[in-house]
């Protein structure tokens, strides 16, 4: 239903857009079939391998590493996965609702998905040779500091 709804007012809006400037909108939808062209096989393949991890990690194992039932544990482990993983936040989001409806806790999840894009374990000694050692250690341990006090505020809510 949703689908249907957001179609809908993309339809709406294209056609607004097309009379009131056609040459812009045409202009505007090359540049976006250029994009989607040139952005399509990474997202495929980004989707491939979480289809193939989340069919690889059965639910059991979802539970036990980022469940409910020791929240500290799976928070923590949610932090650290988070922290490790580069993936982008549009494949990110769709594979958090899988991990929540396969048992993960809605903390573990918002720990991982903040670590995912406040720190960069992975991408840190590019910041460390743009920005020095101890800016990079800095932000990365605020940012990991900030991330669980976020899963715990959204422990709290959810």
């Amino acid at each position: 239903m949703t689908m249907i709804v957001f179609g809908g007012i993309t339809l709406a809006a294209l056609i607004f857009s097309f009379v009131k400037s056609t040459s812009r909108t045409g202009d505007s939808l090359k540049k976006a079939l250029a994009m989607g062209k040139s952005m399509g096989p990474q997202i495929i393949s980004v989707l491939l391998v979480i289809s193939l991890l989340l069919a690889l990690l059965d639910q059991e194992l979802i539970q036990a590493v980022l469940g409910t039932d020791n929240e500290l544990f799976n928070t923590s482990m949610g932090a650290l996965i988070g922290s490790v993983t580069i993936i982008p936040g549009i494949i990110a989001f769709p594979l958090s609702k899988e991990l929540l409806i396969n048992g993960a806790g809605y903390m573990a999840v918002a720990a991982f998905i903040t670590t995912l894009t406040m720190v960069g374990i992975a991408t840190s000694p590019i910041e460390r040779s743009s920005f020095g050692l101890k800016f990079t250690l800095y932000r990365n341990s605020a940012s990991f500091v900030l991330a669980i006090i976020i899963a715990l505020i959204m422990g709290v809510l959810l």
